[in-house]
């Protein structure tokens, strides 16, 4: 089994140079449909509406920070199966207990390159 590459990947940061930096990464190792959503609200309503094999979201975001877009996807009988990366600028223990509460399928601490992002996707996706 090899991972579909054609999924449609969102992923999520205010920071706009880290999207691009991320969207760099995936395209380095072939995921193309990938689309950005700049807050947790907004990555919310896009989710509901479309169809998303995976999400990448940074943790510290305002309004809606990435533990509380990861607990409303959870708790979406629709969405809550979507496999989902959190990205941290730290590995605090409790930050990593709380988002493995909350269902998180793996998390990523910065920085990282394309290596380790495609480790972490073969993980959360089951397929190497």
């Amino acid at each position: 089994m090899t991972m579909d590459k054609s999924m449609n990947v969102l992923i999520v940061d205010d920071y706009k140079t880290m999207l691009r930096i991320i969207r760099n990464l995936l395209k380095q190792i072939d995921f193309n449909n990938v689309e950005e959503a700049t807050d947790g609200a907004e990555a919310l309503g896009k989710l509901r509406a479309g169809s998303f094999g995976l999400v990448i979201s940074d943790w510290n975001m305002q309004p809606m920070t990435g533990l509380q877009l990861l607990q409303e996807v959870r708790a979406d009988a629709r969405l809550k199966a979507t496999p989902f990366i959190m990205i941290t600028a730290e590995s605090k223990a409790e930050n990593v207990i709380a988002a493995r509460q909350a269902g998180v399928s793996n998390y990523i601490v910065k920085p990282f390159n394309a290596e380790t992002l495609r480790d972490k996707i073969e993980k959360v996706l089951g397929h190497a």
